[in-house]
């Protein structure tokens, strides 16, 4: 297994892992629990560049050359930059009136989501993942790099604290209770 930065051509697999992740998020966006619609709402950005949700964003986990798990991170001084085609998307064909509270800052690399495909789920890709992130982005890059989690995740909250981060506060996310973690070289994953 081996990970890599996503490319165009891993769209099609990204999307559903993105779903696993963050689906709750997307029917709030599209305004239904519809799991197609938030796929294909979610592909349209995945393939497309310069948004929240590209794939430019994404690093992927590679079994066999199989795209099993998804990661998407970007800087979180550019989260209203990218965020834009987004909101203006979401405004013109489901909710004109939708607002979506910040979820990252500058000073932040984020995580936006994670997702493993279910047929690997529980062999540790996340795990993997997150340390590979932690590795690129806190050590080689000197940044720091967080996330949300649902504060009645424990089993998530639990996996993060071990790898080192660190609660910073809770926040709001479209009606979602959060805690923001993050982990620096101030506060190392080892």
């Amino acid at each position: 297994m081996n990970i890599r930065k996503a490319k165009l051509e891993d769209a099609e697999a990204i999307a559903p892992l993105l779903m696993l992740a963050s689906g709750d998020v997307i029917y709030k966006f599209i305004g239904e629990e519809q799991y197609e619609k938030g796929k294909a709402f979610l592909l349209h950005f995945v393939s497309s560049e310069e948004n929240q949700y590209s794939f430019q964003n994404c690093y992927v986990v590679l079994d066999g050359g199989q795209v099993v798990a998804a990661a998407l991170v970007y800087d979180g001084a550019r989260l209203e930059e990218l965020r834009r085609p987004v909101l203006d998307y979401v405004h013109q064909h489901y909710d004109a009136n939708l607002k979506v509270e910040d979820e990252t800052q500058a000073g932040e690399f984020y995580i936006d989501s994670l997702g493993v495909a279910l047929s690997h789920q529980g062999k540790g890709l996340g795990s993997k993942m997150l340390g590979y992130l932690i590795e690129e982005i806190v050590y080689k890059q000197s940044q720091t790099l967080g996330l949300l989690v649902d504060k009645t995740n424990y089993r998530a909250k639990k996996l993060y604290k071990r790898l080192g981060f660190a609660f910073v506060e809770d926040r709001e996310l479209l009606g979602f209770s959060m805690e923001h973690l993050q982990v620096s070289k101030d506060n190392p994953s080892d």
